[in-house]
């Protein structure tokens, strides 16, 4: 309900809603002149005489036809078993809400206050107080009846009373009293600051905040008062017990009710008029305020104005506060309207924060709070705040979150990897979550979208990305998407761009995921790709590359004579001199890294290595007819007589 007008930019400390079912119908025929709270139920007093027990909520659960004028005030005992109740006609009753015992008496003037002692139920405290022109005791003697003391009178009309523990406060014209039950002593006499006022008009506010501790509002003053015990040296002819006011200060507005909320207050005010502090469309709302007392002053923590039904039609005394502390609930009463208010939980943070748009502090609430909130969940806290950014159009920002709010939901992701794309932003996904997300999960199989997702990614970076597309199939497992849809799609692609090497190492490792090797093979060797070593040697191609043994020397002559060697039972020297029949000089290579290896290994070319050192490497030619066993010679004199004629040789040493 509409029930606050609250300041946009801060937030509130409070959260209200209206009584509403039994009391509804009740403030439409009659008016709410006062109610009492109890951890267990509310008992709500009206003008035309009639008392309601409600539940929490409301609903009406009984009815109690006291007096055909206003009830002035209801008072309960802590066990919520017997309730005092008192009439603008003079009638009191006091009487068990389970029992047949009882009290009533007609007085002859208005009865304004009642109060029981707070454990009345035990038959030790079978006592209560009245108030009108005189504050009256009664207590239940061992006879089992009544009787009656007066424990003030002379001062005008009682108009406030409050039951503590042994401590009894009251208020009349003059100022407030504190009477000690157990020591039949009053105690102190805490005087009314502004005289000018009407008590009337503007009535006192009491409220124990705990045995010791007494809380008066009157007019515009507030007044802390704490009851302490005296020392037996200052005793004398005094009390036992005396009050020091701790804080004492003034207000700018009208006190109509007191709470306390831990060492904060909760005040109920009504808007003086010659206040020029608000404007003037919240004059005449009631306000509740929580506040910091100081020894002299205050600290204003909240402010709410309460748009009550009726209240341009209310005055100061119109409005009573009742507080249950069990619940930390704040009643806030008028004729015609009882509005609650509680403190606000995380979940009411967390709504707050969501309506003002301020979406990561909700999302970190939340994420710090997520045992304790009951209403809101962290993910679709998280959602909203993805909703949020991709409206604004800060899609780096909507992608960035999405790792951290999607988790592993399947299902979101494809939601938020379909939205992307159909916001033409899919890169941006792409590049600044699923990378990372994917890499992050899948290896564990934790997480996997269908492969339809990955295919339909794949493709719109085939469209527009060369070197984002090769990115994502180097990182992502060939598994995830069905791989000879890509396959296709690359080939179709490098029909229009033959010789683009991003897509031929990419359609390479596409080939090696689906384990033809040969074809990708055949795309490293075309491309001089370094790979093309590590792929020959992790899959054991050397089968494959046999008739290609010229394309790997003309790529790296060196790491391929070295893998011709060391794998030599897999490719004979035999079938390498072979391959290399038309290719000298890469012939020389290999037989001279073969006769460096092993002496005998290659005795049978020794003869042709002669010629081939002559050709291409002269200062190695010696070494080599020194140290090799397999060349006769005759045919080495014959080889070089050749060699010198065809090459203008004119020396030769001879060892």
């Amino acid at each position: 309900c509409d029930v606050v007008e609250e300041d946009s930019e801060e937030e509130p400390k409070l959260k209200y809603e209206r009584l509403a079912n039994g009391v509804t119908e009740i403030l439409q025929k009659d008016a709410a002149s006062c109610m009492t709270v109890h951890d267990k139920f509310l008992a709500l007093g009206t003008h035309f005489g009639k008392v309601f027990l409600l539940d929490i909520q409301g609903n009406l659960t009984q009815k109690f036809d006291i007096s055909p004028v206003k009830i002035n005030q209801i008072s309960l005992d802590e066990s919520g078993e017997h309730m005092g109740i008192c009439s603008e006609d003079g009638k009191v009753q006091v009487f068990g809400l389970y029992t047949r015992e009882g009290f009533h008496e007609n007085f002859d003037c208005p009865v304004k206050v009642v109060a029981l002692h707070p454990r009345f139920s035990s038959s030790n405290y079978k006592q209560f107080v009245t108030g009108g022109n005189k504050l009256l005791l009664y207590e239940k003697n061992w006879l089992n009846r009544w009787k009656t003391s007066t424990l003030h009178e002379g001062e005008g009309t009682i108009t406030n009373v409050q039951w503590r523990a042994n401590l009894i406060a009251w208020a009349n014209n003059m100022g407030v009293k504190i009477y000690d039950i157990s020591t039949k002593q009053r105690i102190t006499n805490v005087l009314r600051d502004n005289v000018s006022l009407r008590p009337d008009m503007y009535p006192c506010s009491l409220c124990w905040k705990d045995n010791s501790t007494l809380i008066i509002g009157w007019g515009s003053s507030i007044k802390i008062c704490v009851v302490k015990e005296r020392g037996h040296a200052e005793l004398r002819d005094l009390p036992s017990r005396y009050v020091e006011i701790v804080s004492a200060f003034e207000t700018e507005f009208f006190i109509s009710g007191l709470a306390p909320l831990a060492d904060q207050l909760v005040t109920l005010y009504f808007v003086k008029e010659n206040s020029d502090h608000m404007e003037e469309e919240f004059r005449a709302r009631p306000c509740l305020d929580i506040i910091q007392p100081l020894p002299e002053g205050y600290e204003e923590i909240s402010s709410d104005a309460l748009t009550v039904r009726n209240f341009q039609e209310n005055e100061c005394r119109d409005y009573r506060l009742e507080h249950s502390e069990g619940e930390s609930l704040y009643y806030i009463i008028s004729p015609k309207d009882i509005v609650v208010a509680k403190e606000r939980d995380q979940d009411d943070h967390i709504d707050w924060l969501l309506d003002k748009k301020k979406y990561e502090e909700a999302l970190m609430a939340a994420e710090i709070s997520f045992k304790n909130i009951k209403r809101h969940e962290v993910q679709k806290i998280g959602m909203a705040y993805i909703n949020h950014l991709v409206e604004k159009g800060d899609y780096d920002t909507a992608a960035r979150k999405c790792q951290k709010v999607l988790g592993k939901n399947m299902e979101l992701w494809e939601n938020e990897v379909y939205r992307f794309k159909t916001i033409g932003q899919l890169k941006v996904i792409l590049e600044l979550t699923i990378l990372s997300a994917i890499s992050q999960y899948l290896p564990r199989g934790d997480l996997r979208l269908r492969p339809a997702i990955y295919e339909m990614i794949l493709h719109e970076f085939l469209k527009s990305d060369y070197e984002g597309f090769a990115t994502l199939i180097r990182e992502w497992p060939g598994e995830l998407y069905n791989n000879m849809t890509i396959v296709q799609a690359v080939t179709d692609h490098l029909k229009k761009d033959p010789t683009n090497s991003t897509l031929l190492t990419t359609l390479a490792e596409l080939y090696t995921y689906d384990q033809r090797y040969d074809r990708a093979l055949e795309i490293y060797l075309r491309l001089r790709h370094k790979d093309v070593y590590q792929l020959i040697h992790k899959h054991d191609l050397f089968s494959s590359i046999e008739d290609k043994i010229v394309l790997l020397m003309d790529f790296d002559k060196e790491k391929a004579v070295d893998m011709l060697l060391d794998n030599e039972d897999k490719i004979s020297i035999d079938r390498v001199v072979e391959e290399l029949r038309d290719r000298p000089e890469l012939l020389h290579i290999y037989l001279h890294k073969l006769f460096k290896r092993d002496h005998h290994k290659g005795q049978r070319y020794h003869e042709r290595q002669i010629g081939l050192y002559a050709e291409y490497d002269r200062p190695n030619l010696l070494p080599f007819l020194r140290d090799s066993i397999h060349c006769p010679l005759e045919k080495v004199l014959r080889h070089f007589q050749t060699v010198c004629s065809n090459t203008n040789v004119n020396e030769v040493h001879f060892f």
